[in-house]
């Protein structure tokens, strides 16, 4: 599939700030699920200066800087043209010791996969125990079949919680969201990377787009990725109940999901301002 991507980020302050450094994970990535033909960024205010780089896990960062001139709106609009190459998810074949879980990563990765193993990477020192008990459930329910407890996982996820927009915010606790039977995407990632990590399966956190349906308004989304051995990093998405394939296009993915943040930074002084926040995205097919 073919995608013209706009997404446009708008911040309104009430009063005129000076803006400290900001950090844009806005670039669709480029890798062997998608192949990134165009893409270009306007700021506005332009900034005093701009540079681009990747960061410590693989993501393209745009890190600007504005100096002391004060503003009163931020305005950051990007275009993207993306080719998705992903139409069949089950394509790979595990490695057999990583057939069954508990997967014991070979040492020689776990240096690699350790951040996205730790509850600490979760904002907790110990494993939920609200995901520990679903990640049992789940594993005795399908015979620590590997590729089942992600599926069952997804449409546990998926039919069991209601789906709330919150453009704003950190993700809310594992334990919390599964109580609440509520959330957002990203609360819902942060649930099925815990119940991954329970069981030892390394996961992490990814933000992009979903095409979804035009008639209806589209925004930023956030889905999990999982590594199984043979497979590599593996898409899944508990908000739709899918498996990550075509109609998602990524862009930053981090085990710790403020680093997965399309847009970080902050603002000074404008007699305690409150910014507004305004995203608006298209997402389009395209044969060009």
């Amino acid at each position: 599939m073919k995608y013209a991507i706009t997404h446009t980020t708008a911040y309104r302050y009430d009063h005129p700030v000076l803006l400290d450094p900001h950090t844009l994970r806005l670039q669709p990535r480029t890798d062997g699920f998608h192949q990134l033909q165009q893409y270009s960024i306007a700021i506005t205010p332009t900034p005093q200066g701009q540079t681009t780089f990747l960061d410590a896990e693989g993501n393209l960062l745009t890190r600007c800087w504005w100096g002391d001139q004060p503003i009163d709106h931020l305005e950051i609009l990007t275009t993207s043209a993306v080719e998705t190459l992903c139409d069949n998810p089950f394509n790979y074949l595990l490695e057999p010791w990583a057939t069954k879980l508990p997967i014991d990563y070979p040492s020689a990765l776990m240096g690699h996969l350790n951040p996205y193993l730790s509850a600490a990477q979760l904002g907790s020192i110990a494993a939920d125990p609200v995901a520990s008990q679903i990640a049992q459930d789940i594993a005795h329910q399908v015979n620590w079949n590997t590729i089942l407890f992600l599926s069952e996982l997804t449409q546990l996820i998926n039919q069991k919680l209601g789906y709330q927009v919150r453009e704003s915010g950190d993700p809310m606790p594992p334990s919390i969201t599964w109580s609440q039977k509520s959330g957002s995407c990203r609360d819902f990632v942060m649930l099925f990377m815990a119940v991954c990590r329970a069981v030892g399966l390394a996961a992490r956190f990814v933000s992009g787009y979903e095409a979804g349906d035009p008639a209806y308004e589209q925004m930023l989304h956030a889905w999990a990725e999982v590594y199984l051995p043979g497979a590599g990093w593996r898409g899944y998405d508990p908000t739709m109940g899918i498996l990550v394939c075509d109609r998602h296009v990524a862009v930053a993915a981090s085990g710790w999901p403020r680093y997965a943040a399309p847009v970080t930074g902050t603002h000074r002084g404008g007699n305690g301002s409150t910014a507004v926040l305004e995203n608006k995205v298209i997402i389009r097919p395209s044969e060009s």
